[in-house]
């Protein structure tokens, strides 16, 4: 029988120790930032949504455009905390990731909860005046209703670290290792899902605020697929003898839009923008013709098809900039026939019939 040297035993053994104790922080780190998160969301269930419920200050299509999910949110918080607090975590987590999908749908809709709350408080005085009433309370601790609506968002971001420090500090042969591990895996998805929610209607607000800034309705801004990348000052070269000419420039995932500022006393169009043309990556290749070395800004050739564009700026990071994200959104959309592209800026996944719906919506509102 061979004996392990006393020395590899005790390391072996201290190594767990510090694995427990790291594993036993977490624990009480979740279980306590649990208490601390169904706290908050008692202020919005108790206070809000269940006396709303029964005053009808609100009608039961706009409460719930409101508040969603969040009763089956702050249950399911409520579930988990009974289990973490009796020790069970492998049965809370089991439960707990078949409720997952809550903080998805949950995200999809907060956007239009935060603009149907606005509405509200503008145009609903009985609303108005309940609302400060109850953040009134000392409870509330100053918060707002606006600050708590987002929280299961922030929730699912501590979730997602607090369960991976606690598998790494737990035994692979256990079986909460495994649900650990789901737990992870599963919180990973669902965030992944709201960050490209997130995303979705932070292009969307870009591509709306564009939008408004061009002159008149002939170029459409606001279409399905397409994602906001950059914009800029640019001074066009002239292939002949003309005169340099400074434009804005607007990057998307699929075009190059060139324009030029309205005339500064226009009576309705002063501060916007008069589309000058757009340009398709699809027929584009981008060449940097100075500006690879540490000079004073750079000159970038555009080719089209019945076109070449040269395009210069003083700023070398800015030229760089430029030049990295044309070449990056041309390889993108050449690599996919169709305009259906996202990844980071351009992730490739379909476009939803959410976005699809919210571009047409935006269209409306126009």
């Amino acid at each position: 029988m061979l004996l392990q040297p006393v020395a590899t035993v005790n390391t072996v053994e201290e190594q767990r120790a510090r694995w427990e104790r790291k594993r036993s922080r977490t624990a009480k780190e979740l279980v306590e930032t649990e208490q601390k998160y169904l706290e908050q969301l008692d202020l919005v269930t108790t206070y809000f949504v269940t006396i709303l419920k029964a005053k009808g200050t609100l009608q039961p299509a706009v409460r719930e455009a409101i508040f969603g999910l969040l009763e089956s949110i702050h249950c399911t918080s409520q579930i988990l905390l009974l289990h973490l607090e009796r020790g069970h975590l492998g049965l809370g987590l089991e439960g707990f990731c078949q409720k997952l999908e809550l903080y998805g749908r949950y995200a999809e809709n907060l956007e239009q909860a935060k603009k149907t709350l606005q509405e509200q408080v503008k145009r609903n005085k009985a609303f108005c005046r309940f609302k400060k009433l109850q953040e009134s309370r000392p409870e509330f601790l100053g918060w707002q209703l606006e600050d708590l609506l987002p929280l299961p968002l922030q929730r699912l971001h501590q979730y997602k670290h607090l369960f991976r420090d606690l598998m790494e500090n737990t035994s692979p042969d256990s079986v909460e290792f495994q649900h650990l591990a789901k737990a992870v895996k599963s919180v990973s998805e669902v965030s992944q899902w709201v960050h490209s929610t997130v995303r979705s209607h932070e292009n969307s607000m870009q591509l709306l605020r564009i939008q408004k800034l061009l002159k008149g309705q002939k170029t459409k801004v606001l279409t399905p697929g397409r994602w906001y990348i950059q914009e800029g000052w640019l001074m066009v070269v002239p292939t002949k003898g003309e005169e340099v000419k400074r434009k804005m420039f607007f990057l998307f995932s699929d075009i190059l839009v060139a324009t030029k500022p309205c005339h500064p006393l226009h009576p309705l169009n002063s501060d916007k923008f008069s589309c000058q043309a757009v340009y398709p990556l699809t027929q584009c290749t981008v060449d940097k013709v100075f500006g690879h070395t540490q000079s004073q800004g750079g000159l970038l050739s555009l080719s089209f098809s019945h076109k070449t564009l040269l395009l210069m700026s003083s700023n070398q990071e800015d030229i760089n900039n430029w030049y990295l994200n044309l070449t990056t959104a041309i390889k993108q959309l050449k690599a996919r026939p169709t305009l259906v592209h996202q990844k980071k800026y351009l992730t490739e996944q379909p476009v939803s019939s959410r976005e699809a719906h919210t571009v047409q919506k935006m269209c409306q509102d126009l």
